[in-house]
């Protein structure tokens, strides 16, 4: 009966839970990345990423994971701060607190992701970029090794946090550090400046291209325009001036073809070698016999417009900036899974502790995404709300439920108000009335139908229309969003 109930345990998903070994974790987060470079996420990607890929079939994607928003300029800071504390958006520390309802604790730090796991008895490990994120969690690691790295060659790009970590896992085999270990290995790429390693430009047809005066040459390989390519957006999304719509070193504030597509090229370039510094850090995982152990996220802070809708950076809630990429693989996680998820970048706190067997920080407002990841559950939450107030205010909104989403703009300057209303079924790109113009569907080989628009002002769709703004509402009230639009009467 012993040898028949150690043959149950050893063939468990979870038996090395089980058995009292707690998994590892290794957090791998990208800066500025969209879902539908991968081709998990849109086969006709021509993104390589052999790495990714194979996480991806052997474990659980995410196809609607979200970053909750940003009241800054500087999406990152909000969205890593979310990452290591679980708090949302509007319960973050922050240089100025407009508003009332904000609910900060003053231990947020001491709650923050790698404060926990420390309590817990787990080896603590971060390599990332300068800046931008939440100083004082960040410290709690009890193993620092940041800097921005945005260069080309290995010890000046990705190439140099893949070597923190492999140093980091080198010194424990040495050492034969028995403890369990959570790592945070992020990248400064592919956020721009997108400086590529020239055999992976070539293979994208792409250059880093630094000269104002004239548009950058493309190559055979260079990646086609994306189908939601605007040559510009159709009103001012209220932040319409910043650093990324008018000042990326390569791109400035064109938006022709030829400037997005070697962005894009160069983004390319930049995501497979991050790629291949994860095969670097899997394989050492391996040879260690630590990888059937390791719980392994992959993600970004948030995705990146590079020309869709016209748009260059991610100060706006569209699904390419809104959404981000998560993929699960490890102990426990269900092999070739997908779900929607109906995630948050706030829940990874609460997950990790669930698989780790820790009570989640008193501090924590995410969501465990064990159900999903284990197959018992599609989502974790009905609704799904958005923010993005770094220029004027109160800024962009956004709410979705199911396939519909609604989206509003308003520029306290002028009090103008913009709506979306878009069906996601049956418009997944977020068409615009713009994307039927012939010259724009002459440049993407994009020719939208009739429901692939803005429904908002279509009468037809009205009642759900006025059912989403009643939603969006009641969302941001629950979030304490210290905004209000003017059309929102009686709030």
């Amino acid at each position: 009966m012993k040898t028949l109930a150690l043959a149950i345990l050893l063939a468990s998903p979870l038996s090395l839970s089980a058995a009292g070994k707690r998994p590892n974790f290794l957090i791998i987060v990208a800066d500025d990345q969209a879902t539908s470079d991968f081709g998990f996420y849109d086969p006709k990607s021509t993104l390589e990423t052999p790495n990714l890929d194979r996480l991806a079939a052997e474990g659980t994607v995410l196809d609607a994971a979200y970053h909750m928003g940003s009241w800054s300029g500087a999406v990152c800071t909000p969205s890593r701060h979310m990452i290591m504390s679980g708090a949302s958006v509007w319960h973050l520390p922050r240089k100025k607190r407009d508003g009332a309802g904000a609910k900060l604790a003053a231990s947020l730090a001491d709650n923050s992701l790698a404060a926990v796991f420390n309590r817990a008895g787990y080896d603590t490990m971060r390599t990332c970029k300068n800046g931008n994120s939440f100083a004082a969690a960040n410290r709690k690691f009890q193993v620092v090794r940041d800097a921005s790295k945005r260069d080309a060659p290995d010890p000046l790009g990705s190439g140099w946090h893949a070597q923190q970590v492999l140093d980091y896992l080198a010194q424990r085999e040495v050492e034969k550090d028995p403890d369990p270990f959570l790592i945070y290995f992020g990248f400064s790429h592919p956020h721009d400046t997108r400086n590529g390693k020239d055999d992976l430009l070539a293979k994208y047809g792409a250059s880093n291209h630094t000269d104002r005066s004239v548009l950058p040459k493309l190559g055979a390989k260079s990646p086609p325009l994306p189908p939601n390519y605007l040559p510009r957006h159709p009103f001012d999304s209220t932040h319409m001036g910043c650093r990324d719509e008018v000042n990326v070193s390569g791109v400035w504030d064109k938006r022709d073809p030829a400037t997005v597509r070697n962005e894009i090229g160069r983004e390319f370039a930049c995501s497979e070698n991050i790629d291949i510094q994860v095969g670097k850090v899997l394989a050492k995982l391996e040879t260690m016999d630590q990888l059937e152990n390791t719980i392994v996220i992959y993600t970004s802070d948030h995705g990146i417009a590079i020309g869709r809708h016209g748009l260059m950076g991610k100060q706006n809630l569209y699904e390419h900036t809104w959404r981000v990429p998560f993929i699960v693989k490890g102990p426990g996680i269900k092999a070739g899974h997908r779900a929607p998820g109906n995630a948050y970048l706030m829940d990874l706190l609460a997950t990790c502790c669930d698989f780790a067997g820790i009570e989640s920080p008193p501090t924590n407002e995410g969501t465990s995404l064990r159900p999903i990841l284990e197959g018992k559950k599609e989502t974790v939450r009905d609704t799904l709300y958005g923010v993005y107030c770094g220029g004027t205010k109160p800024g962009i909104r956004s709410v979705r439920s199911g396939d519909w989403k609604l989206v509003k703009y308003e520029d306290e300057k002028n009090g103008t108000v913009h709506t979306q209303l878009f069906d996601l079924a049956s418009n997944p790109l977020e068409l615009l009335p713009a994307h039927h113009d012939s010259a724009v569907s002459k440049l993407t080989g994009i020719k939208p139908d009739g429901v692939q628009t803005n429904l908002a002002a279509k009468p037809e769709f009205e009642a759900k229309r006025k059912e989403l703004e009643e939603l969006l509402l009641r969302q941001m009230k629950d979030h304490d969003d210290p905004y209000r639009f003017s059309d929102h009467t009686g709030s």
